[in-house]
């Protein structure tokens, strides 16, 4: 009876308890009603699996209105910039993700400068939130700038392609790139892990700037800083995705049914794809927003405003009257015009 009697007093205590430490639970409420919104941006050449991977990570179809192009018509395809919006909710949290695709992008014969309408629409982005948040209406600013940037690494070849390490030079100040292998079932475990190591090295020799994993606080769970630790050893992610159910060991998985057995894409013995789901979804989402906002959105403000602070007074100088240049000393025969002058003007006035 004691111990139920201290349970209910401690109970009333809590709803009776007024202080700051409940700021975080009215924070969490005040999220969760709002929603959150991230914008996920997928870059690689056609027949990558880019679309299969993007539904198998958030299991929903935003490729079912594409339309596949033969090769005659991608030969004159130029890059796009395509958009695909979906809302999600779990467990009542609600997530506008916005899925921006480039298609066209390496598909030609000559790619120089693909990135360019890339570049130039996370550009845009950029400048369209330094406009609203410069304007009168702050409080529903839309924010469409890309947090996050899949890139398709092709499974054959030796590593980096120029191509590849143009447009993560291209890109790497303005948006987190996280590099993919993608169609890793194409290769030995062996294999993998060799070219893993290749692009590794090849994108520390360019001097190019993936996302980096930020470093575990000392109060986070083992849990988590195991995950984190297994996340840095495994990048780039080799990846396989798949939206067919086939059956495995008596289970229904998602996975490829190839004549020598079936591939299994929430099987981490098989590829990394849980990995990189649990690193956008789960545990690095907002750092990916954080590093979009504090680093590469900032860096763009700032360039702004010291453009416009610089033409500013470019243009002050420009207003500005004429500065008093002092007169030139005239010479000998200056002199003699200027005194018979004078004394023409004296005479006429006797």
């Amino acid at each position: 009876i004691s111990l139920q009697l201290r349970e209910k007093t401690e109970l009333q205590d809590d709803k009776q308890y007024v202080g700051f430490a409940t700021l975080p639970n009215q924070v969490h409420r005040k999220s969760v009603k709002k929603g959150f919104d991230f914008t996920l941006m997928v870059a690689g050449e056609s027949g990558l699996g880019k679309s299969t991977l993007v539904n198998s990570l958030f299991l929903t179809d935003l490729y079912k209105d594409r339309k596949l192009l033969n090769a005659e018509e991608r030969i004159n395809q130029t890059v796009e910039i395509t958009k695909h919006t979906v809302d999600i909710e779990e467990k009542g949290v609600k997530l506008k993700l916005t899925i921006v695709d480039t298609p066209g992008f390496g598909d030609a014969v000559n790619n120089n400068e693909c990135w360019k309408p890339i570049t130039d629409y996370v550009d845009q982005q950029f400048e369209q939130y330094f406009r609203d948040e410069s304007g009168l209406n702050r409080k529903n600013i839309l924010d469409n700038r890309v947090h996050c940037c899949l890139y398709f690494i092709p499974p054959f070849g030796h590593g980096l392609r120029p191509v590849d390490v143009e447009f993560m030079k291209a890109l790497h100040e303005k948006v987190n790139i996280i590099p993919l292998i993608s169609k890793a079932d194409c290769l030995t475990p062996n294999e993998v892990k060799k070219l893993k190591g290749r692009v590794r090295d090849e994108i520390e020799h360019f001097g190019i700037k993936v996302y980096q994993f930020p470093e575990c606080d000392s109060d986070e769970e083992e849990e988590f800083k195991q995950m984190d630790k297994e996340l840095k050893e495994c990048t780039p992610f080799a990846v396989i995705g798949s939206n067919t159910v086939v059956e495995a060991r008596g289970q229904r998985v998602r996975g490829r049914l190839y004549p020598w057995g079936i591939v299994e894409v929430e099987n981490q013995s098989h590829c990394d794809f849980v990995k990189l789901r649990n690193m956008l979804i789960r545990s690095h989402m907002h750092d990916l927003k954080d590093v979009t906002c504090d680093v590469h959105y900032e860096n763009y403000r700032a360039n702004c405003i010291q453009e416009m602070t610089s033409k500013l007074a470019q243009d002050n100088r420009t207003d500005s009257p004429l500065p008093i240049l002092p007169l030139p000393t005239p010479d000998g025969e200056t002199e003699k015009l200027i005194k018979m002058k004078d004394d023409e003007v004296q005479n006429d006035h006797h």
